[in-house]
């Protein structure tokens, strides 16, 4: 299958490095260039795109609304690419929406593993049960549908993921590493306040009160547990 991939940056030479390390995991990367956030938009409209990497900071609309905009019609895998590097930054752009976070100057090797982690789709191992269910909350493991009390539910790809590593070990704690290493795969190096987000996320979208747990239970220090089946 051909990665098709849409990348948002107005520095010519920063889009051809991106190019250049997406077409050394996908030689047949089918790679296209948007130098502001009005030509992402539209491009974005106009063609299917597996993968959306945005620069925070290009010509206007920038990345952050670019990335908003997108997610209203769309739960394709988002990467942000920007020389911002405040918490506050990175924290804003993953509540938009954004699955990861890349400042610049970047290594290329780090940007081909958040590539290969965004795009990776992980086989299940082993016998594995159709779906889950806990309270109201049912995840169906097949169709990668979420629904709490019979409506469906949108998620991400990240945030998907995460609920999903979290019903496969439901009842037991999950702790903020192993969730790192397997939403975001085992090349990924970073802190446990990016599954803080997503977890805000995942609760915000399932209705759940971080005081009074329905479904998600936070250990503190550790990491997380969902609720057993009920």
């Amino acid at each position: 299958m051909t990665v098709r991939l849409l990348v948002a940056e107005d520095a010519p030479d920063v889009a051809q490095i991106v190019t250049y390390s997406a077409r050394m995991i996908w030689p047949d990367c089918d790679v296209r260039i948007a130098g502001s956030g009005t030509e992402a938009i539209r491009q974005f409209l106009d063609e299917p795109s597996d993968l959306v990497i945005l620069d925070i900071q290009m010509p206007p609309p920038n990345g952050l609304e670019v990335c908003r905009r997108i997610r209203e019609v769309s739960q394709v895998p988002i990467l942000m690419l920007t020389v911002r590097d405040a918490t506050v930054d990175k924290v804003q752009a993953l509540d938009l929406g954004a699955d990861d976070y890349l400042t610049k100057p970047f290594d290329p090797l780090e940007l081909q593993a958040r590539l290969r982690a965004l795009v990776r789709r992980s086989a299940p191992t082993g016998p594995q049960e159709d779906r889950f269910v806990s309270n109201d909350l049912v995840i169906d493991f097949a169709l990668h549908e979420v629904q709490v009390a019979g409506q469906v539910v949108t998620l991400t790809p990240k945030e998907y993921r995460m609920l999903e590593v979290l019903a496969r070990h439901a009842g037991t704690v999950v702790p903020n590493d192993l969730l790192l290493s397997r939403v975001w795969g085992p090349d990924w190096i970073a802190s446990a306040g990016y599954v803080k987000v997503f977890i805000r996320r995942l609760r915000k979208k399932l209705g759940d009160d971080a005081e009074q747990p329905r479904y998600i239970e936070t250990v503190w220090g550790i990491g997380y547990r969902l609720v057993g089946r009920r």
